[in-house]
C-alpha cells in the first residue's frame, strides 16, 4: 500500500521570524491521524529568517536528525559545541539522558532551511552524542545516512531504523526491494519523481506498507529520503 501525504497537507506554524511545515503533529497543529508513522515521530521542514533562529532549549531520549537545505546554520549546547553546518550537511544529535541546545541563521542576508527529523529511540537514557556527514553526489543510488550497525558509513542511529537519502537527475530510476514486514517513508526534498503512479514534488510524501518494491522515475533533479522503518 502506498497513501499519498501531499505537501500542503502539512500543518504549519507561522512565527515571522520561522515558517515551520509540520508532516506529523508538533507544537500548535494537532491531527491525530498524524501523530507519528512507526519510530518516526517528527519531520518538519523548517525556513529561518536571517540571523533568526531557535533560542536555548532542552531535549531528551529522542534521536534528531538535522538535514541543511539551504544556508547555515549554527549550532550550541550544554556540551560545549559550538559548530557550523551548511547546505549538504547533516547532523545525528542523541538527546539521551539531556542536553540542552541553541539553533540560528548563522546569516545576516540568506534565509536558512532545514529538515529536522526526530525518530524515537530504542532505549532511553544514552548517553548524549553528535555525528554528521556531507550528502553525496547524484549516482542515483541510495546512500545510507544513519543505521543501527554504521552500515556503509553512515551515522549511529539508536533504532532498529535505516535513513537514506536519493539525489536523481532527470530520467534517472532507482529501484530498491522492499520487506513487505517493515513500514517506508518517502519524504521528497526538491524536484518531481514518478513514485507508483504518483508525481511526488517537494514536500509531498508516501507512507509504504505491505510492499515488496519501490520504483522511482526523477523527472528533472530530484532528491528524496527514505526510511526504513519497524
Amino acid at each position: 500500500m502506498f497513501e499519498i501525504r501531499r505537501a500542503q497537507d502539512r500543518g504549519r506554524g507561522q512565527h515571522g521570524w520561522l515558517d515551520s511545515r509540520h508532516s506529523f503533529s508538533f507544537a500548535d497543529y494537532m491531527n491525530p491521524e498524524r501523530m507519528g508513522f512507526s519510530v518516526l515521530r517528527v519531520i518538519n521542514d523548517d525556513e529561518v529568517a536571517p540571523g533568526a533562529g531557535f533560542a536555548t532549549h532542552a531535549h531528551h531520549d529522542m534521536e534528531i536528525i538535522s538535514v541543511i537545505l539551504q544556508g547555515t546554520i549554527e549550532h550550541k549546547d550544554s556540551m560545549g559545541h559550538v559548530l557550523q553546518l551548511q547546505a549538504g550537511d547533516v547532523q545525528r544529535m542523541s538527546a539521551g539522558t539531556g542536553i540542552t541546545h541553541s539553533e540560528y541563521n548563522a546569516s545576516q542576508d540568506e534565509k536558512l532551511r532545514f529538515l529536522q527529523i526526530w525518530i524515537l529511540p530504542d532505549q532511553q537514557g544514552i548517553e548524549p552524542g553528535y555525528e554528521q556527514l556531507k550528502l553525496g553526489a547524484s549516482d542515483a543510488t541510495l546512500q545510507v545516512l544513519a543505521s543501527p550497525d554504521r552500515r556503509n558509513g553512515s551515522m549511529l542511529l539508536h533504532q532498529d531504523a535505516v535513513l537514506s537519502v536519493a539525489h536523481l537527475m532527470n530520467d534517472d530510476e532507482l529501484s530498491q526491494p522492499l520487506n513487505a514486514k517493515r513500514k517506508y517513508y518517502l519524504h521528497m526534498m526538491a524536484g518531481d519523481a514518478s513514485v507508483a503512479g504518483f508525481t511526488l514534488t517537494d514536500g509531498d510524501a508516501l507512507a509504504i506498507e505491505n510492499e515488496s518494491a519501490l520504483h522511482v522515475l526523477a523527472k528533472g533533479d530530484a532528491r528524496f529520503l527514505l526510511f526504513d522503518l519497524p
